[in-house]
């Protein structure tokens, strides 16, 4: 995942925290994605490149996601329950 420096992170840090309070569930998290996506298009254009960008950043976040969070996570139960 490209990491972005500190100063672009602030550029968005804010409204992320906001948008993630009012986030209840997982259809409203569908949903920001998404629409997210759908306006970051309706801004640059629609292309084949700004589709793939947002349909590849999604793919790249999930991936991020399963290494710093899930993996971690089935660990810790690993050690706790067994394997397998």
């Amino acid at each position: 995942m490209p990491y972005i420096s500190q100063t672009r992170r602030e550029v968005f840090d804010s409204a992320i925290s906001q948008l993630a309070s009012q986030v209840q569930n997982q259809g409203e998290l569908n949903y920001c994605i998404y629409k997210l996506s759908k306006l970051i298009l309706e801004r640059m254009g629609e292309s084949y490149e700004n589709i793939s960008m947002c349909s590849s950043a999604m793919e790249h976040a999930k991936l991020e996601w399963y290494r710093k969070v899930l993996a971690p996570y089935e660990e810790v139960k690993i050690r706790e329950n067994s394997d397998i």
